[in-house]
């Protein structure tokens, strides 16, 4: 006599089906409860928020005073033919209503100042309805991003900041790192000695360690364009996702710990061909 059919309904399936499998219910609920600021909506910025939008972050504010331009579209989740011209914020919300409408979106077109920092956090806290959970320093300029490295260190604010990804074609190159532990990153020069003036004794950045392209300018550009600095398609993305999966990993507190250090060492290991014994070149295992 056969058996009876199961009468059990499959679950169905969410956005939030595939978090879950990998960072539990107790970390997909602390991500939706949390409160994360980006300064910056350009390339680094804008998928980073595509993936904190994907991977579950309760509430996002986005801070940014700029429009999309032609000259975006290589690099910017946001940036199509279809929206040069429009608000980056406008733009950016709309895409993180598409991927999670249950995410709280505060949207400020302004520009993030070394003057204004600190009144800017004050409103977005209010606006979350309480402190932030962490802060992303995605823009550009140094002075500002000395002045939110001095107000979280102050604070206690958790914080990660976007080092410099032009003329560098190497993402596996990609790191984490204290910024006093930086090297071969120009702009991580710069962070560290500053730093130092201003007494900041800690500032977690992403930062490349590839010694970058040597270009020379565009003849008759002014030396204010940089027309000598390039950016490659892959590399501000790849950026933006890191850093949300750092993010991620500390709110959800899932994989925080991993020792990601002694699989980069078997690896490579592997390349230099002496895993396991071996030298001078890898062998057919038996």
């Amino acid at each position: 006599m056969p058996s009876a059919p199961s009468t059990g309904a499959t679950a169905p399936e969410t956005a939030k089906t595939k978090l879950e499998v990998i960072l539990g219910a107790d970390g997909v609920s602390r991500l939706e409860q949390a409160r994360v600021a980006v300064f910056g909506c350009g390339g680094v910025g804008s998928n980073c928020i595509e993936a904190l939008a994907r991977g579950g972050v309760g509430t996002i504010a986005i801070v940014d005073k700029d429009v999309v331009a032609p000259s975006n579209i290589n690099r910017q989740a946001i940036a199509y033919h279809s929206t040069v011209g429009r608000r980056k914020i406008d733009v950016t919300q709309a895409m993180i209503a598409d991927i999670n409408p249950d995410c709280r979106v505060i949207a400020r077109h302004a520009f993030v100042l070394a003057e204004n920092i600190e009144e800017l956090l004050a409103e977005l806290e209010d606006a979350c309805g309480g402190p932030l959970d962490y802060i992303v320093d995605a823009i550009d300029t140094v002075s500002t991003k000395l002045a939110i490295a001095k107000l979280a260190e102050e604070r206690g604010l958790a914080l990660i900041s976007s080092m410099g990804g032009a003329n560098k074609l190497h993402p596996e190159c990609l790191r984490i790192a204290d910024v006093h532990k930086t090297v071969n990153d120009s702009l991580s020069r710069i962070m560290r000695k500053e730093c130092r003036k201003r007494g900041i004794k800690h500032l977690r950045v992403l930062y490349s360690c590839e010694e970058p392209m040597h270009l020379k300018a565009r003849e008759g550009a002014a030396r204010s364009e940089r027309s000598d600095l390039g950016t490659a398609s892959f590399m501000p993305p790849i950026m933006g996702q890191m850093i949300a999966g750092e993010v991620i990993r500390q709110i959800s507190g899932v994989g925080v710990s991993s020792d990601t250090a002694s699989a980069l060492a078997m690896h490579d290991a592997a390349q230099r061909g002496v895993l396991g014994g071996r030298k001078g070149g890898s062998k057919k295992s038996s």
